[in-house]
């Protein structure tokens, strides 16, 4: 394992630039389109259901092949595989720019979702390879900085480039600075840089007769199947076979890494309380936050009649609270506990999910933005303390997995948001295109889905607060 003491000058500006560039255009990407969303459905006359599936699109990808890709990082090392992911991303955003289609449209989102499964493998790996557990918390808290610069970026800058210009400049600024830090990680990263686990490189020949087969199709099976039932539950039928056909094949494949020679995944992880309950509160949290700026947007320009660009400013709140005490929750996750840290931000995410439940349509500015802000520092006290903890409790021949598994519990937790907000505004508006919704159901839809989030995250804070005192080595 390579830490500070070999990686320097250059070489270690390379790899900050390239960790925290992609981690910033990865969120971009994200918020920008979210606050382009009711101006695309407009455009293409796309019922509101419908429309989540240009973030969802993007999450299947990256749920079910993050894992795979972060099994295949240890095997063989993480700095081929992160250089790959940043190309694919940037020349999918690139190319999004000449969609003409809303087909079109989701399947170059699908596409950036490969590459982005790519960076999300690896990312936070890279982060604990080369930093000594005691600046770990430090570096994620910087990272998960410009996660969270991404998305205050993409609701102010996205919000004007889709107000004067047009939503699919956002994607070619994505594409930008994803290209630029390509040219940096291809040109400057040591070649040594986030090598393969000391098991895996002894073992030559082909990689993948390192990997299960078997246990990778069941993943992306169970995975895809389960999200995608979840997306389109109650609307039909087939949402519940494929629900539960999702569950069954998750089993499976559970019951199969368990008799496995060289699993995916590594169930003995998973027997490490610690590194089993920071995961679900991962998966609690992002499943009851993530759709906040969703359902904001859409209040914001089709209840309160603000534009895309006034919309962003107003959204901004919350990810730039999350820039500004990110580092400082990271920095103290290396010194305290960082599971009573993470549990009291899962307390801050509840208690501003309770307060969205009472927003009416003459409710003032000042409302929306004071929760945004118990929301943005209650998510910064979480987030890196928590991914911190995951990582210390793991050996650095599984930081792949770990890392992979992290942002695979981020993305479920986004897809589970979104699908709970998909499958109340099908009930409360059906085919409704946004902007022939009426207000009452819009508002109807928003409350909904923040009691549902307050008892998510409620019950998130239970499991965060079940966590031990310190981090297991």
């Amino acid at each position: 394992m390579r830490n500070e003491t070999n990686i320097m000058g250059a070489e270690r500006r390379a790899v900050l630039f390239t960790i925290f560039a992609t981690a910033f255009v990865t969120t971009f990407a994200a918020s920008s389109l979210n606050i382009a969303i009711p101006i695309i459905g407009k455009e293409f006359h796309i019922p509101v259901a419908q429309l989540s599936w240009i973030i969802t699109t993007y999450m299947l990808f990256t749920v079910s092949l993050s894992v795979p890709f972060g099994r295949l990082a240890d095997i063989t090392g993480k700095r081929r595989l992160f250089i790959l992911g940043i190309f694919i991303f940037g020349l999918m955003s690139g190319v999004s720019c000449i969609t003409s289609s809303f087909p079109m449209l989701i399947a170059f989102r699908a596409l950036q979702g490969f590459g982005a499964a790519m960076i999300f493998a690896t990312n936070t790996a890279i982060i604990a390879d080369v930093f000594p557990a005691k600046e770990r918390g430090r570096m994620l808290g910087l990272s998960v900085a410009f996660t969270y610069g991404g998305l205050s970026a993409g609701p102010v800058i996205g919000g004007m480039i889709t107000h004067y210009i047009g939503w699919r400049y956002t994607f070619a600024l994505g594409g930008v600075v994803s290209l630029i830090a390509f040219a940096i990680a291809a040109a400057r990263l040591p070649k040594s840089l986030g090598g393969p686990a000391p098991d895996a490189a002894k073992t030559r020949g082909n990689p993948l007769k390192q990997m299960d087969p078997g246990g990778i199709f069941l993943y992306i099976a169970s995975t895809v199947t389960l999200m995608y039932g979840l997306t389109i539950f109650t609307q039909n039928v087939m949402s519940y076979v494929l629900t539960a056909a999702g569950v069954t094949l998750l089993v499976v494949f559970v019951n199969k890494e368990k008799q496995a020679d060289k699993p995916i995944i590594e169930i003995r992880l998973f027997r490490n309380i610690n590194f089993l309950l920071s995961n679900l509160a991962a998966l609690f949290n992002y499943g009851a936050t993530f759709a906040l700026s969703y359902l904001l947007s859409i209040y914001l320009q089709i209840v309160k009649g603000y534009g895309a660009d006034m919309s962003g400013l107003i959204l901004i709140t919350q990810p730039v609270i999350q820039v500004v005490f990110s580092p400082l929750a990271g920095r103290l996750s290396d010194k305290y506990s960082p599971y009573r840290i993470a549990s009291i931000g899962m307390g801050l995410c509840t208690v501003s999910l309770v307060s969205f439940i009472f927003t009416r349509t003459d409710s003032p500015l000042w409302y929306i933005i004071v929760n945004l802000t118990l929301a943005g520092l209650g998510v910064a006290l979480f987030s890196s303390p928590n991914t911190n903890a995951i990582m210390s409790c793991v050996r650095p021949g599984d930081y792949g997995v770990a890392s992979s598994l992290t942002s695979t519990m981020r993305t479920m937790g986004q897809i589970v948001s979104l699908a709970i907000i998909t499958i109340i505004m099908n009930m409360a508006l059906g085919a409704t295109p946004i902007d022939e919704a009426t207000e009452s159901g819009l508002i109807f839809s928003m409350h909904t889905g923040f009691i549902i989030f307050a008892c998510i995250c409620a019950v998130g804070v239970v499991i965060s607060t079940r966590r031990g005192q310190k981090p297991d080595a």
